[in-house]
């Protein structure tokens, strides 16, 4: 048999296939047959001719073929009995893009940021083949090819992607697939800087968390210590304080894995707290007071020093100040500085700080003192050193002033002199000196200022004593005068008996020594004859040594 019909079938139309023999049998078996096609949707007509024309059979088959059918081999056979002829056709229906898939890989597993995703369109059939293709994201066009791939995932190519393939009679769509990106982030709300006492909220998010197939759990930190686990994506402060201020990072977790947010820095505002006020005015010369403000605040506070109400520095705007003033500032601090300081210099200094938040003050009191004292060349000296002191700070008097002199509160001396001196000071001149200035009806005292007077040790005094009731107790005590402290050491012959610093045990259990400032006592128990003899103490400091002995009987 021979077969005729289009070479190409349009999925959804009708159409015929014609299958005929040039010659017509008469006998009951001989059959002429379609075979593979479905009969639900396909029709059968036959017809024959006998005529001076021609002589012909011809079966027709007349089918509505689907995009399935397409490369499907239809039979038509022409039987007689056992012996059969056929002829096969192979179905080429036209159809659009059938079936189309979009898949993602990685399938399985956390994505992150910066992993390379591929996305693949799929069909299961085209007739004729896809000419192109296109994919969405969330509705938005993204790509034109089979396979999108996307390098370094970031943090927004989270989504639902879907593609399109395309041939010349339609489109295939494909269902959507979710490209889930598991990237932690955290936001503040209102902000990341807020003022205290506000309401404030921190979340952490990956995209798409309510959409995730599993429960997360949630792991905050703040300045890398652990806060706080759970399946809350949230940190709240009902009322955030200053203290609550610092770096906070999150990490999300699900069976995968986890990943960690970079932290974000929340900063509390807050208004100046009560500013710290100190007031130092040297004690050997007087001549100089420092007035030193800090306070508390974010942001930092403007900070201004006055006395009596006139401002005499600020950290904002220059002042102008006067020959003996100097001022520095740094954050929150402020620092002045008077020189050739006197009692005109006293009174009550405040110190203000502000900031947009609001302003706090602090205020103090300082009692100036007209005389001071100075020590030259310096209130630490050597024995033996030319040493001189001065009543500074009474310029100007109205009348010559007279000076009194006082060592240890008594008095040494009065003239109209403003020095006291020593050409050649001994230990014995130690000591916390004053000085009284008088003119007129006033007078003014300065502070003590202590003189130290570093000399050798002198010559130790060396004592023993026996003591026989209750068993013979022999008692050696050694004691010196020095500055600094002298190291003490009791000797016998070559041999150390005790010593106050750095000496090892004794090596007689009957030995016991006891020390302090300058002193070394050493107990003998059950003295003996052996323990007669010539005992020396040595005395020794960075200045020099001495040297004492005893000669203990038993």
């Amino acid at each position: 048999p021979s077969v005729t019909g289009r070479e190409e079938q349009t999925e959804g139309q009708r159409s015929t296939l014609e299958c005929s023999t040039p010659y017509v049998c008469l006998g009951d078996n001989i059959v002429l047959r379609w075979e593979g096609y479905d009969p639900r949707v396909s029709e059968v007509s036959g017809r024959v001719q006998l005529d001076t024309s021609g002589v012909s059979q011809q079966l027709n088959l007349t089918s509505s073929f689907s995009w399935k059918d397409h490369s499907k081999k239809l039979l038509c056979e022409v039987s007689d009995g056992s012996k059969r002829a056929s002829t096969e056709v192979v179905l080429r229906v036209r159809h659009s893009p059938k079936d189309t898939r979009a898949s993602l890989s990685p399938s399985s597993g956390n994505i992150g940021v910066g992993d390379t995703v591929t996305l693949s369109c799929e069909v299961a059939s085209s007739h004729p083949p896809v000419s192109s293709y296109r994919w969405y994201k969330d509705g938005a066009a993204v790509g034109a090819e089979r396979v999108l791939g996307l390098r370094a995932v970031r943090r927004q190519d989270h989504g639902r992607y879907h593609c399109e393939a395309q041939n010349a009679l339609g489109t295939g769509v494909s269902p959507p697939v979710t490209l889930r990106v598991f990237s932690a982030e955290i936001v503040a709300s209102p902000a990341a800087e807020v003022l205290e006492g506000t309401a404030t909220t921190l979340s952490c998010d990956v995209p798409g968390r309510e959409g995730q197939p599993e429960e997360l759990t949630f792991s905050w930190f703040k300045n890398g210590a652990w806060l706080k686990e759970g399946p809350a994506h949230t940190l709240l402060f009902p009322a955030v304080a200053a203290a609550d201020a610092g770096y906070y990072s999150c990490q999300v977790t699900n069976s995968q894995g986890s990943d960690t947010a970079q932290a974000i820095s929340l900063s509390v505002t807050y208004p100046p707290r009560i500013p710290t006020l100190t007031l130092f005015q040297e004690a050997q010369g007087g001549r100089r007071v420092i007035v030193r403000c800090t306070v508390d605040s974010h942001p930092p506070a403007t900070l201004a020093i006055d006395r009596e109400g006139a401002v005499l520095a600020t950290s904002a705007a220059q002042v102008a100040l006067g020959q003996r003033l100097s001022a520095s500032s740094s954050r929150n601090s402020l620092r002045l500085e008077i020189r050739d300081a006197g009692a005109r210099d006293g009174g009550r200094y405040g110190c203000s700080a502000s900031n947009v938040h609001g302003n706090a003050s602090a205020t103090k009191v300082l009692v100036s003192r007209a005389a001071g004292l100075l020590i030259q060349p310096s209130a630490e000296v050597a024995e033996g050193a030319a040493v001189t002191l001065t009543c500074v700070g009474t310029a100007g008097a109205a009348e010559k002033p007279l000076y009194t002199w006082y060592r240890n509160g008594r008095r040494l001396q009065e003239s109209s002199f403003p020095t006291l001196e020593f050409p050649s000071v001994r230990g014995d001149d130690a000591g916390a000196f004053q000085c009284q200035v008088r003119s007129g009806n006033s007078s003014d005292t300065s502070e003590a200022v202590p003189l130290r007077v570093l000399y050798p040790p002198r010559q130790p005094v060396l004592s023993s004593f026996l003591q026989s009731q209750g068993g013979r107790l022999g008692i050696i005590q050694c004691s010196v005068e020095s500055d600094p402290e002298s190291s003490l050491t009791l000797r016998r012959g070559d041999g150390v008996v005790a010593c106050t610093r750095g000496c090892p045990q004794a090596a007689s259990p009957r030995v016991r020594a006891t020390s302090s400032y300058n002193s070394l006592k050493v107990e003998i128990r059950d003295v003996v004859v052996e323990d007669e003899g010539i005992y020396v103490c040595q005395a020794g400091n960075s200045q020099g040594s001495a040297s004492a002995t005893v000669d203990f009987k038993a």
